[in-house]
């Protein structure tokens, strides 16, 4: 039997298939890459579906994508409380401990969803849904506020980058998730602004990001903030950028949707 190779995650999927089993990229679409070698993100198409675990999940919408989550028994994933849109009344609902976290002066709350049962989450925002399948011992930085759900086989965790915080001057910094796997294989969820473009850097090569337009990035990626001498007006303490430096993944996002500053 042929087999279709997803130019997005490279699973293979069985011929005569038109999405993606693993993360629900669309097979015969042809991989778009601006001269700048920023490769477009696969957009879902409507009611697009794929599975992990025992569970399946069902993109519906594409503006503001909606991720309709059917967990099987055993299985579980965790997302930002207000990112819940409906689940089924016997889905379970707990609450992971994420001490010294706050989104705007709360507590920020990681609320953990188990089957068997569905749910559903979405952000408020339009933009696109990327779907990320990860394998044993790997680790992808998301920025704050961007993840839309995570399988329970991905730890969590968070960091916060002084000076970094958006176009104008450096403020109080901003945080960036961390997402890891085990032993076994997950699958993250990301919700991007706007459009959503990826970029591979080679050994040593650097990119400046404005740190709005920063999604994730590969943990072979080092990131740090770099200062621009532009000091006028609201630029009184200059120009703060992201450096990435590779190897590795780099995802950005064309819209910028400020949340307000953490404490």
């Amino acid at each position: 039997m042929d087999l279709i190779v997803c130019s997005w995650c490279q699973s293979q999927n069985p011929g005569g298939t038109t999405s993606c089993d693993v993360c629900g990229a669309p097979l015969d679409d042809a991989v778009k890459v601006s001269d700048g070698g920023w490769r477009e993100a696969p957009r879902l198409h409507d009611m697009a579906e794929f599975s992990f675990g025992t569970s399946t999940c069902q993109v519906e919408g594409d503006v503001v994508p909606v991720a309709e989550l059917k967990l099987g028994q055993g299985d579980s994933i965790y997302f930002e409380h207000h990112v819940l849109l409906w689940k089924d009344e016997a889905v379970p609902l707990t609450v992971m401990n994420t001490p010294g976290r706050s989104l705007g002066g709360m507590p920020s709350v990681v609320t953990v969803a188990s089957g068997p049962g569905r749910v559903a989450v979405s952000r408020d925002a339009a933009g696109e849904m990327v779907v990320l399948p990860m394998h044993p011992s790997m680790e992808i930085d998301v920025r704050e506020h961007a993840f839309l759900a995570a399988s329970a086989s991905i730890s969590y965790s968070f960091v916060r980058i002084k000076g970094l915080a958006n176009v104008l001057h450096g403020g109080n910094g901003m945080y960036m998730d961390r997402f890891v796997t085990q032993g076994g294989p997950g699958l993250l969820l990301l919700h991007g602004n706007g459009n959503v473009f990826e970029r591979l850097l080679a050994p040593g090569e650097k990119m400046l990001l404005e740190p709005g337009a920063f999604l994730f990035k590969d943990a072979s990626v080092q990131m740090n903030t770099h200062q621009l001498p532009v000091k006028t007006g609201l630029l009184s303490r200059g120009m703060y950028l992201a450096e990435m430096t590779g190897p590795g993944r780099i995802g950005i996002q064309s819209m910028y949707v400020h949340h307000g500053s953490d404490d």
